[in-house]
Order: C-alpha cells, then structure tokens, then sequence
C-alpha cells in the first residue's frame, strides 16, 4: 500500500508540474494550409527560432514551457517575409488574420500585447499625419520643390518630436509594463547617456532586470566613455589602400571631425554635402575629418567617397554594423559624429548642417 500512495504522490507533482506557466499559440491564418509558422526572436543579433507548427487548412498551435517574461518576438510564415510581431508570455494567445496580410493579424489573449495596441492606438492620429507629410514631401523632392520641401521638413520635425515625447511619457508613465523596455530601446538611438539611465533608473526593479535593458544598461556604459568631455577612445583601421592609420595620428589640428557613414546610408549621402561645404572652408583654418565607413562592399564605399568628393582620409573594416570602431563610439545609428579638439577632447557630438558650421566657426572663428 505504501508504495500505492507513493506512485500516486509522484503522479500528482508530475501533474501539478505540468499544469504549471507555459505558452498556446493559436493560430488561424486563412490561406496558409501545409505552411510551416516559425516563432521567432532576436538573441545577440542574430535571430532565433524557438518553436514551429505545421498549419493544417489554416489552423496550427505552437505550445511552449513557460517565458520568463513577457517578449516581443515575430510569427513567421514559412522561409517568406510574411510576418507579425506580437508578445509571448504564458498565457493562451490566438492569432487569426490572412497570410497575405499577416502583419495586420489580430492577437488576443496576451495582457502585454493588449498594452501595446492601446499604446499604438493612441499614436496612430500622429503617425497617420507623419506617413501623409513623408508622402507629400517625396512627391514635392521630385518635383523639386524646394520651399513645400523646406515646409514638411519643419512639420515633420515636429511630428517626431511630439511622437518622441509620447513615447518618452508612456516608459515614464509605465515602469511596469513589459512594453517600456521596446520603446526605450528605439528612444535610446536619441538620447544621451545620463537620460537614458535616468529612464532606467525609474523603471521597476523586475522590468530593469530584463536582457534588453541590461544590454541598454551596458550601451550607456559605453556613451559614457564618449561624452562631451571625454577623451576620444583611440582606434587603428585600414584607409582605402589597406594601410592601417591610427586615430590618435590624425589629431593635432585645432578640430578633428569623426564622421561615421556609409555608402548605403541616405540620410548619410544627404549630410555630406554639408560636411564638403565647412571642409572646404574651414581646413586650411585646421578643421579636419576622419571617415569611418560601415560599408560591407569596398567598391561601393569607394564610388561613395568619389561621388560626394570626400577628399579628407577614410577608413573602414568594411564590417557593417560590427565596425570595431563604431562599437568602441557606441554608435547605433548613422550618420554620427564626433567633434574633438587639439587635445583629443570631444567638444560636440552629432553636429549635422548649420549645428557643425556654427560650432566650428564658435572654436575657430570666421562669418557665420
């Protein structure tokens, strides 16, 4: 009898145990038989699946131990782009819509979803005008345009910024929800160290312990390296004849200029012009600059540098994102920039158009 009562405790904990927190992903995509549903998420970089379902005339469920918080990952449609992003967490989840459509597929049954629909909803009147004011301003960049161009730049502007203020108040306002670190993490590319660890910092202590915000944590470690006043972390790379020149080497001049671009980059294209104009007129004065490419594909770094006459000294590993360099500046966006002075000091950072021709005139003197 004894050994009865014992097989029947084990066989209560095993039940208990797997009654426990887990993850159902119901799917119902119309359009989708005999396709194989990936879920999906991005680890270090690189993406990772970590559950799949064959799909039977539409219907597949995905089940799963339990996440151990709530997480923005993607369902994939087979080897397609067809995708929509929603947030795991142990709960039953469906997912219902049409595989040609499947980003606009509706999720229900997860709280932390639920939270970022309503935070979407509420920006949607202030997207809406920005896609509309993009829309108008291609059409008046072709048409060339210049003051309509002039006009729905300022008004974009200052749609971003209301949007940027929006989701600033919502991480503020939010420092429980699983939501905040997604929109922090998108915040940071324009933010300063010290406002970035002060929106950490008012997070609660179990959203501030999720990897996202760690690896933020460790970003902000390294901007902090590279403030204003800092001096400029050395590095050594290639130039555009494979020999190595050292940052430390191009120091000396009153300014130095790094400028971090690439070939592929437009905004980066659209900026040059700009950094041609002070070169120009500020070099012989002692303004210089040093190019940091996050090219991948040497020949179109050196078309790009030929195009826009970028006649000062370049330099690359030719590794994309993986840039040595720009890791060492913390550089997650492009273009970026760093304005040192004679002594290596960063004095300025992200100085675009007027912003780096004031600063320059501010240290060197010369017309406005």
């Amino acid at each position: 009898m004894k050994k009865i009562i014992n097989f029947l405790f084990i066989t209560i904990i095993i039940a208990a145990c797997s009654s426990g927190p887990k993850y159902i992903v119901k799917g119902k995509i119309a359009g989708s038989d005999s396709v194989t549903f990936y879920l999906q998420k991005i680890v270090g970089g690189k993406v990772i699946s970590i559950d799949s379902a064959l799909s039977r005339k539409g219907n597949f469920t995905l089940k799963g131990g339990a996440v151990n918080y709530p997480q923005l990952i993607q369902l994939v449609a087979g080897k397609t782009k067809k995708r929509t992003s929603f947030y795991l967490e142990n709960a039953e989840i469906t997912i219902t819509g049409n595989l040609d459509s499947l980003f606009n597929a509706k999720v229900k049954g997860s709280i932390t979803q639920d939270e970022y629909q309503a935070f979407v909803d509420s920006n949607k009147p202030l997207s809406e005008s920005y896609s509309r004011i993009i829309n108008e301003y291609r059409v008046a960049s072709q048409e060339g345009n210049k003051v309509k161009v002039e006009a729905l730049t300022k008004q974009a502007d200052s749609i971003q910024t209301e949007m940027t203020n929006l989701q600033k108040n919502y991480v503020k306002n939010n420092p429980a929800s699983y939501v905040s670190p997604s929109i922090l993490g998108s915040l940071s590319y324009e933010m300063d160290a010290n406002e970035i660890e002060s929106m950490i910092n008012g997070l609660d202590t179990a959203i501030a312990s999720v990897p996202q915000i760690k690896s933020l944590k460790e970003r902000v470690a390294v901007m902090k390296t590279v403030a204003i006043g800092q001096k400029a972390p050395d590095f050594t790379m290639n130039d555009v004849d494979g020999k190595p020149v050292s940052l430390s080497s191009k120091i000396g001049p009153k300014l130095l200029l790094i400028d971090f671009w690439a070939a592929w980059c437009g905004p980066c294209r659209r900026e040059n012009p700009n950094v041609v104009k002070v070169y120009g007129e500020y070099h012989k004065k002692g303004f210089d600059v040093v190019g940091v490419s996050l090219d991948r594909e040497k020949a179109d770094w050196l078309k790009a540098i030929s195009d826009d006459k970028l006649t000062w000294t370049h330099v690359s590993d030719l590794s994309y994102w993986n840039n040595a360099a720009a890791k060492l500046y913390a550089v997650n966006s492009i273009p970026a920039n760093f304005l040192l002075d004679e002594k290596g000091i960063i004095i300025g950072k992200n100085l675009r158009g007027e912003d780096l021709q004031n600063k320059v005139i501010e240290v060197l003197g010369g017309k406005k």
